[in-house]
Formats: structure tokens, sequence, C-alpha cells
């Protein structure tokens, strides 16, 4: 019974993790500038100005596999699992970041949006770690 629960623990904390990265992220972001957008994220795979902001899309095209597969001995497998893509949208005015969303179907054992977590997870870092706060004014 005590297995249980902490597997079930376990199984909650992992999940909640991987689901709340891309969450943080939408406002985590806010504010970064293009050059540290870039720098944690990459280049982008598409980009497009218009009415003063510009807007640049990471795409994950390929599945991300989610789940969990068991096999025995007599050739008895289970899979529970999900597949999913995802593309990260920032959207830039006068050269920082003011809006974060994220788009394609994402239906992973991980969450809606596990699929997006390669995406940001860099940015996400840097915004807890490394970047320094705006100085008020």
């Amino acid at each position: 019974m005590r297995q249980n629960a902490t597997a079930y623990t376990v199984a909650c904390l992992l999940l909640t993790n991987c689901h709340s990265v891309a969450h943080k992220a939408r406002t985590d972001l806010i504010g970064l500038t293009r050059p540290e957008l870039l720098s944690c994220a990459g280049v982008p795979d598409a980009a497009e100005t218009r009415d003063g902001q510009e807007v640049l899309v990471w795409k994950q095209d390929q599945n991300v596999d989610g789940g969990v597969s068991v096999s025995t001995p007599f050739l008895i497998g289970v899979s529970i699992a999900g597949r999913g893509t995802c593309h990260f949208v920032a959207t830039l005015r006068d050269g920082k970041v003011s809006r974060v969303s994220y788009t394609g179907p994402s239906q992973t054992l991980y969450g809606p949006l596990a699929a997006c977590e390669p995406l940001i997870r860099d940015c996400e870092h840097y915004a807890q770690t490394e970047r320094t706060p705006a100085a008020p004014g």
C-alpha cells in the first residue's frame, strides 16, 4: 500500500513539473529581449512583422512520445502513451517579449503542453536563474 502511495506521489510530481514548465514560461519569459530570446531558444523557424509586432515561431513537428511501456517474457506488452507536437510562439513589441503562446496537438501522458517543454526549457531556466531583473522606473 505504501509503495502505491509513493509511486502515485512521484507520478503526480513528475506530471505537474513537466506540465508547469510551459505554463510558467507564459509569464516568466515576458520582458525578455530579442537577443536573450534568440540565445536561449535558437533561431526561429518562422518570423513575421506586422502592426509594430514581431511574431517568432519555433516548431517541434516531430511527435514527442510521452508514455510508459511494459513488456513481459511472453511477448505481452502494454503501452500507455500519447503523442504531440508543439509550436512555441513569441510575440515581441519594442524588442521585448510581450506574449507567449503554444499551438499544435499535444496529448502526451505528461500533459497537454509537454511536447512544448523541449522548445522552452533553456529560456525558462535562463529566466529563472540568470536574468537580472529590470531596474525600476
